[in-house]
């Protein structure tokens, strides 16, 4: 075989005797991280448009200000139930 087609066994890594995890526990801090994760799986068409977390974030960024300068509008529920009210 050509040597550029061999593929090289990678070693594992040797534990350094200084690592000790003896007094370990399993999973001690799984919870809180589940908890405060916050992992969002994008579609593959808006991945196309935001290839990275600070893309997403920017735009979302935007989205926010955009919302928070409109005026808030009332839902057909309550103009219907101030209408109703009016009429009265």
């Amino acid at each position: 075989m050509n040597e550029k087609t061999t593929k090289h066994k990678v070693s594992e890594p040797e534990m350094r005797p200084e690592y000790d995890f003896s007094g370990g526990v399993r999973g001690k801090h799984y919870k809180r991280y589940v908890e405060s994760s916050n992992v969002v799986v994008l579609e593959p068409d808006v991945h196309k448009r935001f290839k990275n977390s600070t893309a997403v974030n920017k735009a979302l960024r935007s989205l926010i200000r955009a919302e928070e300068r409109a005026p808030a509008k009332r839902s057909i529920r309550t103009r219907a139930k101030s209408a109703r009210a009016g009429n009265r």
